[in-house]
């Protein structure tokens, strides 16, 4: 018990500390979970890829997934390597997703460039970059 307890405390402790400031107004019916990578919160990369699928029920959850772009099947299988937070939080982390989260479900965006997004179509590879820090 005390050593599950030491691993979930180092676990917390390995997010990449930011000041969490207010940055949108989340106000929807289901929540404003979403479901972020470590690449993002743990090793400092920018959102890449983020889609929005239908909020699962019953949860506070907003629906956005938000990944860096380069996590591989084996990666992503893995839950420890991915968290819940508020979507508030992940604009703090990268504001560049701002004026993408009020998309409808069913959005799908990818990182084109330094900061921005477009619509992902499948032709184009995911700019991958990190957090300025």
């Amino acid at each position: 018990m005390i050593m599950e307890l030491f691993n979930l405390n180092k676990k917390k402790a390995d997010f990449i500390k930011i000041k969490v400031e207010k940055l949108v107004d989340w106000n929807e019916p289901n929540g404003d979970g979403c479901v972020v990578s470590d690449k993002i919160t743990k090793e400092g990369f920018k959102v890449g890829y983020m889609y929005r699928e239908k909020p699962e029920e019953g949860r506070p959850d907003s629906g956005w997934r938000f990944l860096a772009g380069n996590e591989d099947e084996e990666y992503m299988n893995d839950s420890n390597n991915h968290h819940i937070f508020a979507v508030n939080t992940i604009c703090n982390y990268d504001k560049d997703i701002i004026p993408y989260i009020k998309a409808k479900i069913g959005s799908v965006y990818i990182r084109v460039d330094g900061n921005s997004f477009g619509i992902d179509d499948g032709s184009k590879p995911i700019f991958l970059d990190r957090q300025n820090r």
